[in-house]
């Protein structure tokens, strides 16, 4: 009985292992959004996903087209609102390649409005604006990684308390 539910739960591991999708995507981070505007893609997040307040973060930018198709090159301006006022603003730059990651340092905690600026894209003359809310330091981020960790111990402590008890009375045995 044991050698058949051993070599079941084998077979279930090399099936569960090999993937039937030529595709994956990781998830998104929770301090991350995109949105669809004018034919463009723009997709922002920050590393750490809740960025402390006075310490440099990482401002990840990613500018696709309609079809997921990196853009090479564009020009974007950043403007940060916090309690509708602008609080910082990172002037136009050129940049060269689809991403744009650089340091940036939140001063003060809860959510902020960034307005992105894409310039002059596709030929035609103009701006396009791009609204997100970003967070900062959030005390729910704190609840949610303990909530994460008390349930991986919670579920350790029953896997032990169910299998501990089975591995003793055989080794009596």
């Amino acid at each position: 009985m044991t050698k058949k539910r051993s070599v079941f739960l084998i077979l279930i591991l090399i099936f569960s292992s090999t993937s039937i999708f030529h595709e994956a995507y990781a998830h998104s981070m929770f301090n991350s959004a995109e949105k669809f505007e004018a034919g463009y893609r723009v997709q922002v997040a920050t590393a750490p996903e809740f960025p402390q307040i006075n310490e440099p973060s990482q401002f990840l930018v990613r500018v696709t087209d309609g079809d997921f198709n990196e853009v090479e090159r564009f020009t974007m301006g950043i403007r940060v609102y916090f309690h509708d006022q602008q609080v910082d603003a990172i002037p136009p730059k050129s940049i060269e390649g689809a991403h744009w990651d650089f340091d940036y340092v939140w001063r003060q905690q809860g959510n902020h409005i960034v307005k992105i600026d894409l310039y002059d894209m596709g030929g035609k003359d103009g701006i396009i604006t791009y609204t997100f809310n970003m967070g900062t330091q959030s005390p729910f981020g704190i609840i949610f990684f303990g909530a994460i960790i008390v349930g991986a111990l919670v579920f350790t402590g029953m896997m032990v308390y169910i299998y501990l008890p089975k591995i003793f009375k055989k080794s009596k045995l």
